[in-house]
């Protein structure tokens, strides 16, 4: 399950391990971070036909839900639904690592959005790359089960139509996803 993930991702097994690696990036980033009591974690050593996205109750030491969630075509070249690598270059289309601060939502071409702001080197162009949370028609069960794998996004994290509301209303503004390998 989720534990399992997360423990591979870095944290030991148990109820305080699952919130290991968010809390980490929490103490680096908790400048940045407004609303600490729950964080997005992103699993990217998983395949895309799982459910990678994870919502964690920090206090609670807890996993609340697990989402598909895309990456990006210039990570995964071959369109296997690994992620072979990333970047954070203009025009790359891959996804970038590490701790994102959530920002506003707004309406733009896939809908309802929301803004990321990286706060590492590793993905500190996310605004100028247009990285966000969105939803997309290439990310639903359906797909995963059909084809073994979800659609790539341009670098974003696209989630399927059914799972965007609840992810955006839980993360809201002010708190930190993290996306690692």
């Amino acid at each position: 399950g989720a534990g399992r993930r997360l423990a591979r991702a870095g944290c030991p097994g148990g109820g305080g391990g699952r919130r290991c690696g968010a809390v980490a990036a929490l103490d680096a980033q908790g400048k940045h971070v407004r609303n600490r009591d729950l964080v997005g974690f992103v699993d990217f050593s998983q395949p895309s036909r799982e459910a990678r996205f994870h919502l964690i109750d920090i206090e609670g030491g807890k996993v609340l839900s697990s989402h598909l969630v895309s990456h990006g075509l210039g990570s995964d070249p071959a369109n296997s639904g690994w992620v072979q690598r990333f970047s954070n270059r203009l025009g790359s289309n891959a996804s970038s690592p590490g701790a994102f601060l959530t920002g506003v939502t707004y309406y733009g071409k896939h809908g309802r959005s929301q803004r990321l702001i990286g706060l590492e080197d590793a993905n500190s162009a996310a605004m100028e790359r247009g990285i966000v949370i969105h939803a997309a028609d290439y990310v639903s069960a359906e797909m995963a089960r059909d084809y073994g794998r979800v659609g790539r996004s341009q670098g974003c994290f696209a989630f399927s139509n059914k799972d965007i509301s609840g992810v955006m209303q839980r993360l809201g503004e002010g708190r930190l996803l993290f996306a690692t390998k």
